[in-house]
């Protein structure tokens, strides 16, 4: 089991941008996938990227295809979500999650570990 701990939301205008970071605890990090997916009120958890094992391997959701990068570093068991050019319709709650797996998944049942969450607000 892993231990996550989101960090970085926070209120920002549209057009803005906002980097969240996820510390993990244990030894063996590099060897989960790691996704963000969020949650805005009234409405069911999404995906919203992905990076396995090979940090080149990603995966996003359409909607935040250009605007959002997902990277990590083995080294100090974080992973992070870049997200520019913010739209309202980001504001959610956004959720880290890990894997025991090699490629990462875009549903919430291939993974086993999840974070807190972090407030997101895009204001108009």
């Amino acid at each position: 089991q892993v231990q996550l701990v989101e960090s970085g939301g926070g209120l920002v205008q549209a057009g803005g941008s906002l980097r969240l970071s996820c510390a993990a605890s244990g030894r063996t990090f590099s060897t989960y996938s790691m996704g963000w997916f969020r949650q805005a009120p009234g409405k069911e958890r999404e995906f919203v990227a992905a990076i396995g094992w090979n940090p080149g391997n990603t995966y996003y959701r359409d909607s935040v295809k250009g605007r959002f990068t997902i990277s990590r570093d083995n080294a100090a068991n974080r992973v992070y979500l870049q997200m520019n050019s913010l739209k309202p319709e980001d504001t959610a709650v956004y959720y880290c999650a890990a894997a025991r797996r090699i490629v990462p998944g875009t549903r919430g049942d291939e993974y086993d570990d999840w974070g807190q969450g972090t407030q997101v607000t895009v204001s108009s």
